[in-house]
This record gives structure tokens, sequence and C-alpha cells, in this order.
């Protein structure tokens, strides 16, 4: 969603569902895991829509869809790719659209080779390193810049949230006609070529009269006239190749013109409260709040460079220094100024590779010595339980805060594991600490729901016992660091010393204001302390402060 569309969240929302004259449900069982937002499948169904549900069993949401599609596991690139051939092969496509909303007509340089060319890979492939050196992908005429210091951290997958940021400028080679053998049109119609109904029935399973109803179905309710939504959740983004699923069925609702349009669009249906929030702001390991990206380990960019790098001349990321130097003033407040370039070199860097997986593996590698689990539970929650399991019996300690003891925290007693024999408890050095912790009725806060609404709820009643908010703990851990970190000279504690951490707090167990951290997240002009109306009021010369910019307004 970010590589097409700029932010890696849905381009809808759940209620434009009732306006389109076509669903395709993929990927989810939206009638039992979003009841809610399933209302206005119904009522487009109500109103004649064609429901299409794609899945490999048949659940609820197969009862009241119009067709189902059994696919096979994992082949999911298969069948949206097939989608696409059918569009480009048969003039599906709505061409006044793809022509002056999309980068279809854009000319690539010459030097781009198609995997067909190459025996499976695209050009630019380092075999040494296994990885793409991407300049022979860039448009004709316009220069590729390198992202935060390594390429390659911004052409991974969706890397920033946010889409890469390989080419600068307007292309200047364009051909409205879609005729050019180097146009995006032509590339993007050879390289699907392939994906052929017969592929698509040996590959997924699904008979071709199944595959062609669905593929007319949608193309017969798209265009001009008619616009078709997407709905997808976890059954594609927890797949290895989810980012490969979304990114298709993006370019199949290009094709066809069915983004920023009443009833159309694709609906990132989230798994579970807030999980588009934790994007936003984020608990990435790869992103700052509002899909900034970081610099990596080797990067030499002072800040003015990187924003040249990493910003966009066009649109609203043409106001990255506005957006970045504004949350530097959130953090480090009075100590980020000009002079020190509003404290950037105190951010942090990546590394290398620090998702969940890849931890997991350092775990069992012996490479990490503890973890915290905060709204998560690994153990029986992610892919390949087992080896979750064995990563946490290989830690020195291990911070679970939830509401119950969760497997991940009981697991060093009660694993399956265990019974089998391949863990013992005396064997295991893991300390667990399981601190208990509030509900979202016993604390205030926001939501940001799938379709990227806030909501602010109110505490209704106490937390009991010892049980406190995420907030409290995050607030709390971060006095004690300082408090043991005070009267150090040492550079590399500079960046926690000079935090803004002076949050107000209320009551007996010091719970720091949800409003003011909400406050800080909107933004506001640091000379009188009031609110900014949107993200279009912050400055980049230090005298607004934003946590977040999407937030802001």
């Amino acid at each position: 969603m970010g590589t097409s569309f700029g932010r890696g969240g849905a381009t809808t929302f759940q209620q434009d569902l009732q306006n389109a004259d076509c669903i395709v449900i993929e990927g989810s069982n939206m009638a039992e895991c979003h009841p809610v937002g399933f209302q206005w499948v119904m009522e487009a169904k109500e109103r004649g829509a064609k429901i299409i549900h794609v899945d490999p069993r048949f659940s609820r949401t197969s009862a009241v869809a119009d067709l189902h599609v059994p696919i096979r596991a994992g082949t999911d690139i298969a069948f949206l790719g097939g989608i696409v051939n059918y569009i480009l092969e048969n003039g599906h496509e709505f061409r006044d659209y793809v022509v002056h909303y999309t980068n279809a007509a854009t000319i690539v340089g010459e030097d781009f080779r198609d995997t067909e060319d190459l025996d499976g890979l695209f050009s630019g492939f380092d075999e040494e390193t296994a990885k793409y050196d991407i300049s022979t992908w860039s448009y004709e005429g316009v220069q590729v810049n390198a992202a935060a210091g390594n390429r390659d951290m911004a052409a991974q997958g969706e890397a920033h949230g946010r889409g890469s940021t390989v080419e600068r400028g307007r292309p200047k080679e364009l051909d409205p006609t879609l005729e050019h053998p180097r146009c995006v049109f032509q590339l993007l119609k050879k390289h699907y070529r392939r994906y052929t109904p017969e592929l698509v029935e040996r590959v997924c399973g699904i008979p071709q009269h199944l595959f062609f109803e669905a593929a007319e179905a949608l193309c017969q309710n798209s265009g001009r006239e008619r616009t078709s939504a997407f709905c997808y959740a976890v059954g594609w983004t927890q797949h290895t190749v989810g980012v490969q699923y979304i990114r298709t069925a993006a370019i199949i609702q290009l094709l066809l013109g069915n983004i920023g349009r009443p009833g159309g669009g694709i609906m990132a249906l989230r798994g579970h409260a807030s999980i588009q929030g934790s994007t936003d702001v984020p608990t990435l390991y790869n992103i700052l709040p509002g899909y900034i990206p970081m610099r990596h380990a080797h990067s030499k960019f002072a800040l003015q460079d990187f924003i040249q790098n990493m910003g966009d001349k066009y649109g609203y990321w043409g106001h990255l220094d506005s957006y970045l130097i504004s949350m530097l003033k959130a953090w480090w407040g009075e100590n980020a100024t000009a002079a020190n370039e509003y404290c950037f070199d105190y951010l942090p860097r990546l590394t290398g590779d620090h998702s969940a997986y890849i931890s997991t593996m350092r775990a069992l590698d012996g490479e990490l010595e503890g973890y915290f689990l905060i709204g998560e539970n690994p153990a029986v929650g992610n892919a390949n339980g087992k080896a979750h399991r064995l990563a946490l019996a290989n830690l020195k300690w291990l911070v679970v805060r939830d509401l119950v003891e969760i497997e991940s925290a009981s697991f060093w007693y009660d694993a399956p594991e265990i019974e089998t024999g391949e863990l013992r408890t005396e064997d295991i050095g893991t300390e667990v600490f399981l601190m208990p912790a509030a509900a979202h009725t016993e604390k205030d806060g926001t939501f940001t729901n799938t379709q990227r609404m806030l909501q602010w709820h109110h505490k209704a009643v106490e937390p009991p016992g010892d049980a406190r908010s995420d907030l409290w703990f995050a607030y709390h851990l971060g006095r004690r660091i300082r408090e043991k970190l005070a009267g150090s000279l040492d550079p590399k504690n500079k960046p926690i010393l000079e935090l803004t951490w002076d949050y107000p707090t209320h009551g007996p167990t010091e719970d720091p204001s949800a409003e003011a951290v909400l406050k800080e997240i909107n933004g506001f002009t640091i000379a009188d302390g009031k609110a900014v109306s949107g993200y279009e009021a912050l400055k980049a010369d230090g005298s607004t402060a934003c946590g977040v910019w999407i937030y802001s307004g």
C-alpha cells in the first residue's frame, strides 16, 4: 500500500463499501472476523453488488457471497496475476484513468530487464549480496538517489510504509498512447502475460470457468460508471509474500480505475484493536512516527541532506522538513536547536533487519538477552509458534505485559515442548517478569481503527490491583532510566537525558496524562502552546512541535 499510494493503510473506509458494485474479499473471513464492518458489504449486496469470496475454506463469508472461489493456500499471486493479465489482454483497463492518474505512460530506462530476459531475475541483481541495485529500474532521464545511505533499505518491500524513494522529479518521457515498448503499461503487459487461465488453474486449483466468472464480474463492475473494492486481512499479511499480494491488488485497482472513487479502493481489515495505530505511530522498527524513514547506520547525511534525499518536490512529502523538525522539537524541546540540527543525530539508526521473525532467529542463536512483549503473544499468535517458544527459552529475561498469564509468559512450564521433553523447566534460564496491564476500559487513550479513524475512549473504572496502563509503564520506565543516568557525562546518554519527559501525572499511582500525550501528537506552537490546526501549520524553523504529523488536526 505504501509503495502504491504513499501510506501503508486502507485507501477507503468500511461505510463506503455500500457504494461498491462488486466486492472481492480475499485473505479474510470478514463476516465472522469483522462483523460490524461486514454490514456494509451486505448493504452493497442488497442494492445489487456482486460479492466474491476467494478463500481455501467455505466460511460464513462464502455462504453470503454470490461467488465462492476456492483457492490453494499461498497461491494468491498467481490468481491476482491472472486477473491483471485478463484485464490487459482483453482491454478492460479504464484507459483515461490509467493515462492520467497512474505511471502507466511513463518510459522506463533502456537498461531495465524483466525476469524472462534474465532467467527469473530482474536487472541489477548482485549474487554476492543477494540484493538488487535498482538503478536500472528508474524512469528514462530521471536520476536515482540512494535511500538513507543504503539503497536496499528503501527498496526491500515497503520499507517505510510510504513507498520507495527512488525517483526524483517528474518523469521526462511519457507516451500517452501507451504503445512505447518501454512504457510501464507495456512492461506490465509483458510481465503478466505468463499468468494465463491455464496457469491459474494449475497453480491455484481454480477451475477456469470460476476464474473467468470472477474476472469478468470485477471488470464489468469497474470503469467510468461503476466501481469495485478489494478487502483483505491477515490471511494476506501473514504470508511471507503478503506485500506482493497487496501490491498486485493495487495494480488491479489502478488498472480498473477503482482508487479514489466512491465504492472503490482497497480495504485493509486490521486484525486487532489499533493495529493501524501501531503502524502509524509506529511500533515498527524501521520507521519513525508518520512513516518518516530512519537513517541507516552507514548514512553520513546531515539533517538537510537527509531531508533533500528522502523528501519529494511534490505532494505532502514535499514538507518532510516541517514534519521531521517538528517531531524533533516534540521529543527534545528546548534542547533541539538549529545549531545542533534539532538533535537529529540523537535519532537511532538502522543496523539491519530487526523485525519480529529475524529477532526470533537471533534469540535462537543466542544473540538476544531480553525481550518486551506488550500486546503480543508470539508463543501462539505468530507463525511457527514452536520457534518462538524455543527462542523465549533462550533469553536471559522476558517482560510480559498482559491482562492474564498468556502462553508467552507460561512457556517455561506449560508449553507443548515441555510435554514432549524438547524443553525442561529446570534447563530454562529465562527470568519472566509478568506485569499486569490495564484493559482499554481502565485507561484513557485512543484507538486507530481499520479505516484510520481515531477514536478517544475514556477510563470507565480503575484497573484492579497492580494493573497499570501501557502509558504508565512506558512513562515510569523512562523516568527511572533517566534517574539512573542523571549526572552522566557520557555522550551516548544525552539523547535520553535531554528528552522532554515532563508529562503531567495524577492520582496515587502517578498516571501520566493521556491528553497531554495526545496534544504532543497533534502538535502545537511552541511560543503559546496552542494546538495547531493540522499538518499544514507545521514549520521547519523550530517554532512548532508535533509527535505524529499525520495525526495533526
